[in-house]
C-alpha cells in the first residue's frame, strides 16, 4: 500500500512538472509573439465588458481584462497561459490508473503534447482555450455526478455547463455528446435540475442576446452560412489529419478497436473524436469549418492514447509513440522560435504589427482613422498605437462587434481618414493615398475633411407589403421609412450618400443603387423624424433564380456599408 502511494505521488508530480514546464513555455511565446488578428479583435471586446458580444460569449473579454494589469500581449494572453496546465491537469485527475505506472506520466505528457493545436492554442487568446477548461471542469462534475448524486454534485455539474456556454457556444455538443452517450442519466430528476440551475446562471447572456435582437445566433445559424463545396469535406478532414498529429492516427485506428471505457465520463471521452469530426462533416454542407472547432476531441485522443500505450501496446509501438511525441515537441519549439523572430521571413498577421501601425499612425496625426474590410485592423490599430479607431460595417465581408460601437458617432464632424489595407505588390487605388508598411501590406486612404456618419440610419419597410417573388429584371416597388438619428441633416442622392438595395445569398452579394432624392430632418433631443417615401429599385437581370436576403443600406461615399434595415427573404425566378 505505501508503495503504491509513493509511485501514485510520484507520477502526479511528474506530471505537474511537466505541465509547469509547459507553461513557462507559453508564458514566454505570449510575452514575445505579436498579437493574432482574432486576438486583437477580442482585446477590443474586454474594453466595454458586458454579458455578451457579436459573435462570443464574453468569457475571451473578461479573462483578456483580467489580465490587462500587465498590459502587452502578455497582458492579454496572460490567464489563457495559466488554463492550459490546469485543464490538462483536470484531464489527468480523470484518466489517472487506480494503479499507476512510473511511465503514466510521460506517456499522459507526451500524448498532449504531441497534439499540434495545443501546442498553438496553450497562448492564444482565443475562445477555445476557456472552453476547453470549462469542458475539463464539465466532465470532471459529471464523473462525480454519476457516481454521486448529491446536491453539491448536481449544482458543480450546472455551474460548468453555464460556464462552457460563457465560454464558448460548441460546448453545448460537449454536453449533448456526453449526456447522449449515457441514456439512462435522463432517468435521474436531478440531471434536469442542474440543467435549469445552468440556465439560470447564464439568464443574464440571454437578456444581452434578447436586447441586441439576438444577433450571435442570427449570425451563426444564418449569416455565416456558405454554399456547399466538395472541398470543404476534403479540408475538413486533412485539418483534422493534421491538428491532431497525423503520425498517431494508426495508434487512434487501434485504440478504438481495443480499448475499453470503464465509465460513463470514459464513454463520452472515448466517442468525442468521432462525433465531432461527424459533426462538423455534416456541419460542410454549410460552408468551410475550422479546425479549432474541434479542439475539445483533443482530450479523447489523449485518452485513448494514454489507455492504449499503457495496457496494449507492445514494446516497438511504445518506441514508436515516444519518437512521434519527442519529434513534434521539436517541431513545435521550431514553430514556436519562427513565431518570436520570424527567421524565414514569412509575410502573416503576426508579425511587424508595431512598425507597420506606427506608420499608419504617424501618416494620420491626431485623425481618427475608420477603417474598412477586416473588423481586426481597427482593434489591432488601437492596440498598438493607443489611437481611436473604428471599423466600418462592411456588406461585401461581415459584420462584427463593431457595429455596437459608437466610435464613428465620436468623430462626428473631425477630419478623418478612411482606408483599407492590401497587399503591397497592388497598385494604390486613383485617386488615393497609400503608404507601404513593413508588414508587406499598404494603407491606402481617402481624407474625410468632416466626417458625417449615416451607420445608424434606419430604413423600414412593411414585410407584409414585400412581395414573395419577383422576377429577375423586374422593378422593385415598395414604401420605406427613412429615419436620420443624427443632429445633421442628411440629402439622400446628394453629397455623396445614396440608397442601396442589398440582395445576397451563400455566394453572391450584389448592392443596387436606388434613383432616390429625399432629405431627412435631423433629429432633437426628443425625437427623430421618420420621412415615408416609395422607391423602385431595378432587380439585376443577371442574377441566377433563387432565393435571396433582400433588405436597404445608406452609402456615403467613400465608406463601406452594412444593412440598415431588417432582412427580408425573397425569391427571384426568370420569366425566361
Amino acid at each position: 500500500m505505501q508503495n503504491r502511494s509513493f509511485i501514485h505521488t510520484f507520477v502526479d508530480r511528474r506530471v505537474a512538472l511537466g505541465l509547469f514546464i509547459w507553461w513557462i513555455l507559453n508564458l514566454l511565446q505570449a510575452a514575445f509573439t505579436e498579437l493574432a488578428h482574432d486576438e486583437a479583435y477580442y482585446f477590443m471586446f474586454s474594453q466595454h465588458l458586458d454579458w455578451g458580444y457579436f459573435d462570443h460569449p464574453p468569457m475571451t473579454a473578461l479573462l483578456i481584462w483580467l489580465g490587462s494589469f500587465v498590459g502587452g500581449e502578455l497582458g492579454v494572453r496572460l490567464f489563457f497561459t495559466l488554463l492550459q496546465p490546469l485543464y490538462l491537469w483536470i484531464l489527468w485527475c480523470i484518466v489517472r490508473p487506480a494503479t499507476p505506472h512510473r511511465s503514466d506520466a510521460t506517456t499522459f505528457l507526451l500524448a498532449s503534447a504531441a497534439l499540434p493545436i495545443l501546442q498553438l492554442y496553450g497562448f492564444l487568446a482565443v475562445p477555445d482555450v476557456p472552453l476547453l477548461m470549462t469542458a475539463a471542469l464539465f466532465l470532471l462534475c459529471y464523473k462525480r455526478f454519476t457516481e454521486d448524486e448529491s446536491v453539491l454534485n448536481m449544482l458543480l455539474l450546472g455551474l460548468t455547463m453555464a460556464l462552457m456556454a460563457y465560454s464558448k457556444y460548441h460546448g453545448a455538443l460537449v454536453v449533448l455528446f456526453t449526456l447522449a452517450l449515457n441514456p439512462r442519466i435522463f432517468t435521474r430528476s436531478r440531471i434536469y435540475l442542474s440543467g435549469f440551475f445552468a440556465l439560470i446562471l447564464i439568464a443574464p447572456h440571454l437578456w444581452w442576446q434578447h436586447t441586441h435582437d439576438w444577433a450571435t445566433f442570427a449570425y451563426h445559424l444564418h449569416d455565416r452560412n456558405g454554399a456547399f463545396s466538395f472541398s470543404n469535406l476534403t479540408e475538413h478532414l486533412l485539418n483534422t489529419i493534421a491538428v491532431f498529429n497525423p503520425f498517431f492516427l494508426p495508434v487512434y485506428f487501434l485504440a478504438w478497436k481495443r480499448v475499453k471505457a470503464h465509465n460513463a465520463t470514459e464513454r463520452a471521452l472515448y466517442f468525442m473524436p468521432i462525433l465531432f469530426f461527424l459533426f462538423f462533416a455534416f456541419s460542410t454542407l454549410k460552408g468551410r469549418i475550422q479546425p479549432q472547432w474541434l479542439i475539445v476531441a483533443s482530450f479523447g485522443f489523449i485518452y485513448l492514447i494514454f489507455q492504449y500505450t499503457r495496457e496494449y501496446a507492445g514494446p516497438r509501438l511504445r518506441r514508436y509513440i515516444t519518437v512521434v511525441g519527442w519529434a513534434t515537441i521539436v517541431l513545435a519549439l521550431l514553430m514556436r522560435i519562427e513565431l518570436i523572430w520570424n527567421p524565414l521571413g514569412i509575410r502573416f498577421e503576426i508579425f511587424d504589427n508595431r512598425p507597420s501601425f506606427e506608420a499608419i499612425a504617424h501618416e494620420a496625426g491626431d485623425r481618427p482613422i475608420i477603417f474598412g474590410g477586416s473588423y481586426a485592423i481597427a482593434s489591432k490599430y488601437n492596440f498598438y498605437t493607443g489611437k481611436p479607431a473604428y471599423c466600418q460595417p462592411d456588406f461585401f465581408y461581415r459584420t462584427s462587434q463593431w457595429q455596437f460601437r459608437d466610435d464613428d458617432t465620436q468623430a462626428t464632424g473631425r477630419e478623418v481618414l478612411w482606408g483599407i489595407l492590401i497587399d503591397g505588390s497592388h497598385p494604390t487605388p486613383p485617386g488615393m493615398n497609400g503608404i507601404s508598411l513593413a508588414n508587406g501590406q499598404k494603407f491606402v486612404y481617402n481624407v474625410i475633411p468632416s466626417f458625417k456618419p449615416v451607420r445608424l440610419t434606419t430604413v423600414y419597410y412593411n414585410e407584409e407589403m414585400m412581395p414573395e417573388k419577383i422576377a429577375a429584371g423586374d422593378t422593385l416597388s415598395c414604401i420605406v421609412g427613412l429615419t436620420n438619428p443624427y443632429p445633421d441633416t442628411i440629402k439622400v442622392g446628394s453629397d455623396n450618400t445614396q440608397l442601396l438595395l442589398l440582395l445576397s445569398d451563400k455566394k453572391l452579394r450584389r448592392a443596387v443603387p436606388v434613383d432616390l432624392q429625399v432629405v431627412l430632418p435631423p433629429a432633437t433631443e426628443e425625437e427623430s423624424v421618420t420621412v415615408m417615401t416609395k422607391v423602385k429599385a431595378a432587380i439585376p437581370a443577371d442574377l441566377p433564380a433563387q432565393s435571396y436576403d433582400l433588405g436597404f443600406a445608406i452609402q456615403r461615399a467613400p465608406l463601406s456599408f452594412g444593412y440598415n434595415s431588417a432582412k427580408y427573404r425573397i425569391k427571384i425566378f426568370s420569366d425566361k
